[in-house]
């Protein structure tokens, strides 16, 4: 199998994609360029792409076709950036990835943390030498009810590692784990939105989730609620939550994601327009700590990435996997 992988990181990745192409024996060459019309050229003689979170349309999907690409293969866990319906109407597979859970389950929890002890308002009195204690008291995770909506492997992975802090645990999820329910309960979303001190989403980004929260649901919220945010920044009506953090319904918010991030995130835009004003005014407030999608970044996760993506590529070229379903 040939791979052509794009949107490669020299510093991190490559090391990975020369260790598992000579493991799994497949030829692959790369560019740093993310996909578009003017290289797709680069694909050209190869049978399956790699790509990340970079958006692919019908028009580039027309083109890839065009030169014979088979299957695109995601290294990310989410494909909301892929039309697949229209990849398999033209015959394109695609295929996604798994990796170390803990990564974005460590993070969470490290934001839920952050959020109770107020921590940005902290370093940022103290980067000025304000070292008085007026603002800066916090409360402990033990006494708080937490709310986890969404318990595939990332969710069900929170809930195992906060069952330590003695935390009240509430859980939603369509399809239930038999797994985790020794360290919580299971309840409908409503009463999880109405008794949690701290909600944290891990849900798809998908039509039925979009604004999962949103003026509505933020209005049924405890007083002083924090929000976790560390999957898919559609989940999340930005203006919503921008008027729950001003009219103080909201006390913190963490988000490793937001609306809007496609072109921003993993890119140098320093001394540039970002074109997203709600981003901008969400990072002006202190109890609001947002940081650039990097909740699965770690060692392990980025090996798991590119090792299944290759997997991955190779199952479905060779009729062992299938398509994803949208």
């Amino acid at each position: 199998m040939k791979l052509f992988v794009y949107s490669m990181r020299e510093f991190d990745e490559k090391p990975f994609f020369d260790k598992y192409s000579s493991q799994y024996e497949i030829e692959y060459d790369y560019t740093t360029q993310t996909p578009s019309l003017s290289n797709v050229e680069l694909a050209k003689g190869y049978d399956v792409i790699d790509i990340i979170t970079t958006t692919i349309d019908r028009e580039l999907l027309d083109k890839f076709h065009e030169i014979g690409v088979q299957c695109i293969t995601t290294r990310t866990i989410g494909f909301d950036h892929i039309d697949i319906e229209y990849a398999k109407k033209i015959g394109i597979g695609v295929t996604n990835v798994t990796y170390s859970p803990s990564s974005v389950a460590d993070y969470t929890i490290m934001m839920m943390l952050m959020g109770l002890r107020k921590i940005k308002h902290i370093l940022e009195r103290a980067a000025i030498q304000d070292f008085t204690l007026k603002g800066k008291i916090g409360r402990e995770l033990p006494n708080c009810t937490v709310g986890i909506v969404g318990t595939g492997k990332i969710g069900s992975t929170v809930v195992k590692h906060l069952s330590g802090f003695g935390c009240k645990i509430l859980m939603y999820d369509i399809y239930e784990k038999n797994e985790v329910k020794q360290f919580g309960n299971y309840v409908s979303l409503d009463k999880l939105i109405r008794e949690s001190d701290i909600i944290s989403l891990h849900i798809p980004a998908t039509k039925d989730n979009y604004h999962l929260i949103n003026a509505d649901t933020i209005r049924e919220m405890k007083d002083g609620v924090s929000i976790i945010n560390c999957a898919r920044g559609s989940l999340i009506d930005s203006q919503a939550l921008i008027d729950g953090i001003e009219s103080g319904k909201i006390g913190f918010a963490g988000l490793d994601v937001v609306e809007h991030e496609k072109g921003l995130y993993y890119f140098n835009k320093v001394g540039e327009r970002l074109n997203n004003p709600k981003l901008t005014r969400l990072c002006s407030y202190s109890n609001v700590v947002v940081s650039p999608h990097t909740a699965f970044y770690t060692e392990e996760a980025v090996s798991d990435m590119v090792e299944n993506s290759i997997i991955g590529a190779i199952s479905f070229v060779n009729g062992l996997k299938k398509n994803l379903d949208v």
